[in-house]
């Protein structure tokens, strides 16, 4: 797949350039909490039935300005769980949907991204289980429908620790924190097929598991300055965060091909 078939989204004053081997996404200096993201997707004005991809070996060299940046970056394949289209900028509405993903994902510290137990130590730099941020090799497994979502469903409002221990049940996770320098350039690889997800960094595989994401999924390139939360005590958090300094993700050498 040629990169040149992808779309640029971007929203609240990002930008997205291309450079002379790739792409740079950037968020601007604001003390105001206001959405901003540059993306790359190949999924734009499709619903997520329509979306391309049942196996993938994307590949790409990376490098971000700063060990941490407010909100979230990253590259791989997902359906769009939360519809944040919400039927803007030409997109067909589409109602969220529990995650299927694998991916290379940065999440400051403000981040809760895992259903499963408490959050590991910092200092374990390649735990596997449940990573919820800083910078993640992850994958998200879950079904279209499954009975045990209604008593899920049912208990949300009122017993939000019940419903994450039913969504930990339904959506099968992997994922490894990962101990890289993102400021410095690396080569990341995925392959994902219906059985199987290899990742590697600069050739070195970080992670392999058998939890794959079901399909059809996109591709997803971007950097935006959103968190979310879900923490095993039950507690709940969106929202957008600060930019004190300008922050920006370049990639190069982006190929995409099947498997």
């Amino acid at each position: 797949m040629n990169a040149d078939k992808l779309s640029i989204r971007c929203a609240g004053g990002a930008s997205l350039e291309k450079t002379r081997n790739g792409f740079r996404f950037t968020i601007p200096e604001s003390r105001l909490r206001q959405f901003r993201l540059a993306e790359l997707d190949d999924t734009t004005r499709s619903t997520r039935r329509k979306f391309p991809h049942h196996s993938l070996d994307l590949s790409l060299r990376a490098r971000a300005s700063a060990e941490s940046t407010p909100g979230t970056w990253g590259f791989g394949v997902w359906n769009d769980p939360f519809g944040l289209s919400l039927g803007c900028g030409g997109n067909p509405f589409q109602l969220p949907a529990l995650p299927n993903a694998a991916w290379f994902f940065h999440a400051s510290e403000e981040n809760y991204l895992s259903f499963k137990g408490p959050r590991p130590e910092r200092s374990e730099a390649k735990t596997k289980g449940a990573v919820a941020n800083g910078f993640l090799a992850q994958v998200f497994r879950s079904p279209r429908f499954d009975a045990r979502l209604i008593p899920a469903g049912l208990a949300f409002p009122f017993a939000k620790k019940t419903t994450r221990r039913w969504l930990g049940r339904v959506i099968a996770e992997e994922g490894v924190a990962l101990s890289v320098d993102v400021r410095q350039w690396h080569a990341y690889r995925l392959r994902w097929s219906p059985t199987r997800v290899v990742f590697e960094v600069d050739e070195a595989i970080v992670l392999e598991t058998s939890v794959s994401p079901r399909g059809p999924l996109g591709v997803v390139i971007w950097m935006d300055n959103q968190y979310a939360a879900f923490t095993p005590d039950g507690k709940i958090g969106f929202g957008i965060l600060e930019n004190p300094e300008p922050a920006w993700l370049e990639i190069e050498d982006l190929k995409i091909g099947s498997i």
